[in-house]
């Protein structure tokens, strides 16, 4: 299962780079036309040597079309044939364990061999969607309970609850119980589990379990290099790892010009402005945010938000994702691009791969 954790970094990219998607929708932009575009990224993933596709699980907010990512893999699943296919994540205390287990083994029936399954404890939402999903105002509780339901995951992945115990008797399926049938050839493998965070507490846990970690840079990089260094610490070989890898989210947008650039960046600045200040809705068009008349304390937030994101010509991002990876010593960059235009985010994309000469040519159009 190593081999399926640890990426490959192409041309003269520091690290593995991927891809991470919100399926970003816009105004005047379908969710359709979103979901689409969705599968053009993950071609275009695939064509130029970025290593996954992840998915991650939003509620209740209009700009972001990812609140299913087992339906949305399972299209893209259809769509492609290398590319590694996962949630980043699933947001586990969200659902019953045997569902996720269900869900996932239906897309490694699908796609074998190139499916992870990112988890992580919060609830991708407010409080209210949380409450109505887990139907339970509860939610602490839920979070508290993660290193159980996570245990209790991965005995359905593996099939092997011991003798005696409550759900001894039953089986996610697709799994290895078919294998196990009399007459059955499903194969015994099961994707890898990942384990997502903001903070220190899933790092701390991935490292104690010896599971992968993925950390959320893009939207909490002041706790990036203490996450790491917490889960370095904490790691314990395992028969998943056999010594520490974490990749991190990070905001990436890249244009042929910087103007253009920063035009694109601050529709999602916006966007996240707008969430942050229980103002949810479609990601603005960059008209829009240029005309956007910002509070002294909103430029303060818009600042500091696009600080950390990498932003610019092709170039300048490359060099500044390369002083990320040396400051925060990431196995890999997930890059994700939240912004209103889908041709521009594509671009974007293409843009990175160019600049550190990766192979393939362009799959935008397909």
């Amino acid at each position: 299962m190593t081999e399926e954790i640890r990426g490959t970094a192409h041309g003269s990219a520091p690290v593995p780079l991927s891809v991470l998607d919100l399926v970003s929708v816009g105004k005047g932009v379908t969710a359709t036309e979103a979901l689409r575009t969705g599968v053009r990224l993950a071609r275009l993933a695939e064509a130029r040597g970025f290593g996954r596709y992840w998915v991650a699980e939003h509620h209740s907010m209009p700009g972001v079309a990812s609140s299913s990512p087992a339906v949305i893999l399972a299209h893209v699943a259809a769509h492609t044939e290398t590319v590694r296919l996962g949630s980043g994540g699933v947001m586990l205390p969200n659902h019953a364990p045997l569902v996720i287990a269900e869900q996932f083994g239906t897309l490694e029936a699908l796609a074998p061999g190139r499916v992870d399954i990112g988890l992580g404890r919060a609830p991708g939402t407010d409080g209210a969607t949380a409450a109505a999903l887990r139907r339970s105002d509860r939610l602490h509780e839920g979070a508290d309970e993660f290193p159980r339901q996570l245990a209790e995951l991965v005995r359905f992945l593996d099939d092997d609850f011991p003798e005696g115990h409550p759900y001894a008797g039953i089986h996610a399926v697709p799994g290895p119980v078919q294998g196990s049938a009399e007459g059955g050839v499903q194969s015994a493998h099961r994707p890898p589990v990942w384990l997502l965070g903001s903070s220190g507490f899933s790092a701390r846990l991935a490292g104690e379990l010896g599971l992968p970690f993925a950390f959320a840079h893009h939207f909490s990089a002041r706790n990036t290099v203490p996450a790491l260094q917490l889960y370095r610490d904490s790691f314990r070989p395992s028969a998943v790892l056999d010594r520490p890898y974490a990749l991190i989210g990070v905001q990436a947008v890249a244009a042929e010009d910087e103007r253009e650039a920063r035009r694109q960046v601050l529709t999602g600045a916006l966007s996240m402005l707008r969430l942050r200040t229980g103002r949810p809705g479609l990601v603005p068009t960059p008209q829009e945010a240029e005309a956007y008349p910002f509070t002294r304390p909103e430029r303060e937030f818009l600042d500091s938000w696009l600080a950390d994101v990498e932003h610019g010509t092709p170039d300048v991002v490359a060099e500044r994702l390369n002083a990320l990876v040396k400051r925060t010593g990431a196995d890999e960059l997930m890059l994700t691009a939240n912004v209103h235009t889908p041709a521009a985010r594509l671009r974007s994309y293409e843009l990175i791969a160019d600049a550190y000469g990766l192979p393939g040519g362009s799959a935008a159009g397909h």
